[in-house]
């Protein structure tokens, strides 16, 4: 696959961090891409890509759309070359969209290598000072965001801190302010981060990098039972996500193409950010997981019981058959239909589709996006 070819404009680097954003693959016929690398106020290099397409009349007037991947993906799950991608369908609707690789990315190294994190740094840095980037180089025009997993989940402490105020509306896929999960995946992470701390740091997906002779052999051979695809990849993150016995979409959703490049969408897991993520489980809400640090001052230490400051439109967004998060926006549109009737919170499904095929599954423009246009339409 080829790397799409992009204009950077050059950004000064650390001698300290010697870190560079893998390429990106896509195709994006007469669009005209741009890469931002930036550092946030903790020294950590991101990515951040505006894709235009500079022949179409108003370009300037397009309202803007910030993509979050999820945690071990990165961009790429909303540039899929093998299939209509959101970001054409959104350019093709009149908009700018513009995509955020947070530290969580596999186009960068950070689950494998340099400095650990948690969700709070994502919270309080990455999403924060991306969006100013954005807005620094949109003027006034709007400015939405479409989440995916633990990015919509790090949005949420985000929004409920109010760091990201005046966004026109949300789209939250996934997960958002009530996470929860199997009872099974819930044990399993436990198990996981008590059991494997001291041997691994992180879970690789692609099992031709580690060998059939690695410490990494017991885990896809755990993933593997009871599999029905034999690619040892597709085993560890739809039979098993991970270790965790949750999964990550519907088989007969990828087309041949994506499933075959599944180690190139999704990373390695780092087993170091599960305590955080089981505080977040066992709570059924987005916590802090820093107290008594001054850098998250400013981050609710739950932030459902600030769900007030939520200022704009908020779409949760699921399929009926998610396997790692379940029902968890369907809980979300009640709690806060409960606890706070005054916001704005819809709530959508899509029947037969589990969890990233909602974005990468070769129906999604059809089955999926207009529920996104839908929303971003009624509010541009």
């Amino acid at each position: 696959m080829t790397p799409l070819t992009s204009r950077t404009p050059q950004t000064p680097r650390s001698p300290r961090t010697p870190v560079s954003l893998r390429p990106l693959y896509a195709r994006l016929d007469g669009a005209t891409v741009e890469e931002f690398p930036f550092r946030v106020k903790d020294g950590t290099l991101l990515g951040l890509t505006r894709v235009t397409t500079g022949s179409s009349p108003g370009q300037g007037h397009r309202p803007a759309v910030l993509l979050l991947h999820g945690h071990t993906a990165s961009s790429d799950m909303f540039l899929l070359p093998e299939t209509r991608n959101l970001v054409e369908v959104l350019l093709d609707e009149g908009y700018e969209p513009w995509l955020l690789d947070w530290r969580g990315s596999c186009r960068l190294p950070y689950n494998e290598t340099g400095r650990r994190y948690t969700y709070d740094d994502v919270a309080v840095y990455d999403i924060p000072e991306a969006v100013a980037q954005v807005r620094q180089r949109i003027g006034d025009r709007p400015l939405f965001v479409v989440a995916h997993c633990i990015g919509a989940l790090s949005l949420s402490m985000s929004m409920a801190a109010g760091l990201v105020p005046g966004l026109a509306g949300v789209v939250a896929h996934g997960v958002f302010l009530t996470p929860k999960l199997a009872g099974r995946t819930s044990l399993r992470m436990t198990l996981a981060a008590e059991l494997l701390k001291s041997r691994v740091d992180h879970i690789p997906v692609d099992f031709r990098k580690v060998g059939f002779w690695s410490r990494y052999t017991p885990l896809f051979a755990l993933a593997s039972r009871k599999a029905s695809c034999p690619d040892p990849t597709c085993q560890i993150l739809h039979n098993s996500a991970w270790g965790t016995g949750a999964s990550l979409f519907v088989h007969d959703h990828l087309s041949a193409t994506t499933h075959n490049r599944l180690a190139e969408l999704l990373g390695p897991a780092p087993l170091w950010i599960l305590p955080h993520l089981r505080r977040i489980e066992l709570a059924r809400s987005m916590v802090r997981w820093h107290h008594g640090d001054g850098r998250y001052r400013a981050l609710p230490e739950n932030a459902l019981d600030q769900a007030g400051r939520i200022d704009c439109p908020v779409l949760l967004l699921s399929g009926s058959e998610n396997g790692l998060w379940l029902d968890s926006q369907k809980l979300c549109h009640e709690v806060l239909a409960a606890r706070q009737p005054r916001l704005d919170v819809a709530y959508a499904e899509v029947p037969g589709y589990g969890h990233l095929d909602m974005f990468i599954g070769r129906g999604a423009a059809l089955d999926v996006f207009g529920h996104i246009l839908d929303f971003l339409g009624g509010r541009r």
